[in-house]
């Protein structure tokens, strides 16, 4: 199903009605794309999509004039949305957040329509609050370090894991770093996963100083890269594989290889990592999704 960019306002998905509006809208001024392309994009995508949003609960970021306008976070699931758009409670200081689960299209057609540019999960799935499914490094550059530089972090990074027995994936960020994804589908506590994710961190920061930080400290990353571990930790949200992003163009976190992270630190450019919406839907059609192992593989952190 593909809506007609020009004329659809009522798209009829999965037995739903999602009402959708101002198509032509350009929301990347720089390449002209549209929130119509925007809408089309997630649905081409979402057989793939899908499967990681399920039953994780999601912050919405809105960018209601495209991504040069004003954007904001939406963690509370908006009261006028679909009876048919499922919620899940978390709880938090003093109260709690019920916030939107993205298990079907209708429901993805319907966020993107609100002009949620990106998706933002957590690790856990619900109700399952307390579990997260996978460890997450995020790499963060400080220039003049860059993607190049996070790729040979990155592969630093596998090499600790593969010493560990654990196999690790990894994925653009869509934006200007790496991130590395452990699956562990098993039972695992965030204080178990966050203080191993420091640990490796730290390890890294003592072999490789002159490259790698693990302090979050800004005044620390020059240069460098930033090993973000405190991702681990069930109040913290990170961007979803095949999301797209609100940069300049509709750049798209992306899963790459292992061999493609080496081949752009043997080439010392990243223009290779560089991934807009139609060259994910053609990397799909060609490798399938690359991230599916993250939903399925069974691994447990070393004692």
């Amino acid at each position: 199903m593909r809506p007609d960019m020009a004329n659809s306002t009522l798209l009829k998905i999965g037995g739903r009605e999602v009402a959708v509006s101002n198509l032509d809208k350009v929301f990347y001024p720089q390449t002209g794309f549209t929130k119509g392309q925007v809408i089309d994009y997630y649905v081409q995508i979402a057989p793939v999509l899908l499967p990681h949003l399920k039953n994780r609960p999601i912050t919405l970021k809105r960018y209601p004039n495209g991504v040069d306008g004003i954007f904001f976070y939406e963690k509370q699931c908006p009261s006028h949305r679909p009876k048919w758009v499922r919620t899940a409670l978390v709880p938090k200081d003093g109260g709690e957040i019920d916030y939107c689960l993205m298990n079907d299209l209708a429901a993805l057609v319907w966020a993107a329509n609100l002009a949620d540019l990106e998706l933002h999960t957590f690790l856990h799935q619900a109700p399952r609050l307390d579990r997260p499914t996978a460890l997450a490094f995020d790499l963060d550059p400080g220039a003049p370090a860059d993607l190049v530089t996070c790729c040979r972090v990155g592969l630093r990074l596998k090499e600790v894991l593969d010493d560990a027995g654990l196999k690790s994936f990894a994925k653009t960020s869509g934006s200007k770093g790496l991130q590395i994804f452990v699956p562990l589908n098993t039972s695992v506590t965030y204080e178990r996963t966050k203080t191993f994710a420091l640990a490796l961190a730290e390890r890294l920061t003592q072999e490789h100083p002159r490259e790698v930080v693990s302090k979050m400290s800004k005044s620390l990353r020059k240069g460098k890269v930033f090993i973000d571990w405190s991702q681990n930790d069930d109040h913290k949200t990170t961007v979803c594989v095949y999301s797209m992003r609100a940069k300049q163009r509709p750049t798209v976190s992306t899963p790459v290889t292992w061999a493609e992270i080496e081949a752009v630190v043997k080439k010392k450019s990243a223009s290779a990592l560089v991934f807009e919406t139609t060259d994910v839907l053609k990397r799909v059609k060609k490798h399938g999704d690359l991230f599916a192992p993250v939903l399925t593989l069974k691994q447990k952190l070393p004692r």
